[in-house]
């Protein structure tokens, strides 16, 4: 028997995968709001959308597991409608209607009319930067860019995200505004490419223009820049960085490896050396500066010894901040036609080895810090502690910084100077200044 929905008419929107995606889902939950629909996020509903990811082997996993299960509710009676969009939509749509036919209806990344049409909502092309943002009230994504151009071999972005496109610096200074009227105050910078940003519409690379355009918004306090590509990367961003106290001094910019002749199998456009200079021009231009990078192992060919050049180097870099991810081998990208002839195991293996070094390096740098002070914003409140961040580190994937709640009041949302007194290898422990 047909159990009632626990709330006609609420649309619960269900987000996958990366910042970009947050972004996404942030964007159609302002314009369901702006329609007088009842919207929430990952909450409970009678009509779901679950915005997908299709980047790797787990995320595209994740993604399946989380339809068939709101499949399963839908055919318990437990929600009316279940509707799938991004990533993981726009590369297997075919597939997956026929493998997952109870699903009401599948949209891609670049469907969001349709698919607002289906929840009976007319798209409102006069809502620049309206959103109902998801990240805690102090800082929020700013997607400056969709898409990208570069022909990496691993990557398969270009096939659900489309070529690259700027978001015109007038449209991104209007809506960080309106976040800034919110309470927003921190800009945290995405895009597949932040390197390539304006080439299309102003025929250079204009990331320093932006960055000086959105330092001027009232309310903003710290801008953050995530995922700049390493080849072609304009200098002049570095000059903001260090002139401008608001574009906090770091930088994400995955390097994915560093042995040449992976690099070159990867369709990476650099070389070790290239990409060692650049680093040195990072550091020596703002030597305050926290490197964020990420690295790809067990890509196809990469041998011990290409392994070696690239542990070897991890020591010598010292980056603050490191993530790695283990290759996935995926259908229609260039190294698709490669033999995945590193065993999983030993993928795995060499990412763990990556990451214990990572582990040491992160914690020798951060037991330099204990007794220095920092200013940190405070994004929560958890257990016993309130939960703050430095310049230093972007959320949900860098260090903390954890203030004991039952010897200080902190208000969420705020900035305090923090002194640092003890350092775990990724957790920093501090009390107000």
């Amino acid at each position: 028997m047909r159990t009632k929905s626990l709330k006609k008419n609420k649309i619960n929107v269900v987000t996958l995968g990366c910042s970009k995606n947050v972004y996404d889902s942030e964007v159609l939950m302002g314009q369901l709001r702006a329609n007088n629909k009842e919207v929430a996020h990952e909450e409970e509903g009678n009509v779901v959308v679950i915005n997908t990811c299709g980047f790797i082997a787990n995320a595209k996993e994740e993604s399946v597991n989380t339809i068939l299960d709101y499949v399963q509710r839908k055919e318990a009676g437990e929600v009316d409608k279940v509707f799938v969009t991004g990533c993981l939509s726009e590369r297997y749509k075919p597939d997956l209607e026929k493998e997952i036919p109870n699903v009401d209806e599948y949209f891609g990344t670049s469907d969001l009319p349709n698919l607002l049409k289906a929840l009976g909502a007319d798209y409102k092309h006069e809502l620049i930067g309206e959103r109902l943002t998801t990240t805690p009230k102090n800082y929020a994504y700013l997607k400056i860019a969709e898409g990208c151009d570069r022909p990496c071999s691993f990557c398969a972005i270009p096939l659900m995200r489309g070529k690259h496109k700027s978001t015109p610096i007038e449209d991104l200074v209007a809506e960080a505004e309106k976040l800034a009227a919110n309470g927003v105050k921190e800009l945290i910078l995405i895009a597949q490419d932040l390197t390539y940003y304006g080439l299309d519409l102003y025929k250079r690379r204009n990331l320093a223009e932006l960055l000086r355009a959105l330092v001027k918004v009232e309310g903003i306090e710290w801008i953050r820049l995530h995922y700049a590509f390493p080849t072609g990367f304009p200098m002049d961003v570095l000059d903001v960085m260090r002139n401008e106290p608001k574009v906090c001094n770091y930088i994400d910019i995955p390097l994915q490896h560093i042995s040449d002749s992976i690099l070159k199998s990867m369709r990476r456009g650099t070389t070790q050396a290239k990409t060692t200079k650049l680093l040195k021009d990072f550091r020596e231009a703002v030597p305050q500066m926290a490197i964020r990078t990420t690295l790809i192992v067990g890509y196809p060919g990469e041998t011990e010894e290409d392994f070696e050049t690239l542990k070897q180097w991890v020591k010598e870099m010292r980056f603050e901040r490191l993530g790695c991810f283990t290759y996935s081998h995926e259908e229609n990208t260039h190294a698709y036609n490669l033999e995945d002839d590193v065993p999983e195991e030993v993928k795995q293996e060499r990412a763990n080895t990556i990451m214990e070094i990572q582990s040491q390096i992160s914690w020798e740098l951060n037991q330099e810090k204990i007794g220095n002070t920092f200013r940190c914003i405070i994004d929560r409140k958890e257990g016993n502690h309130f939960v703050g961040r430095t310049e230093f580190d972007s959320p949900d994937v860098d260090n903390e910084v954890l203030i004991d709640a039952a010897q200080h009041y902190l208000k969420i949302g705020e900035f305090v100077n923090i002194t640092i007194t003890d350092a775990s290898d990724f957790d920093l422990f501090g009390e107000p200044a």
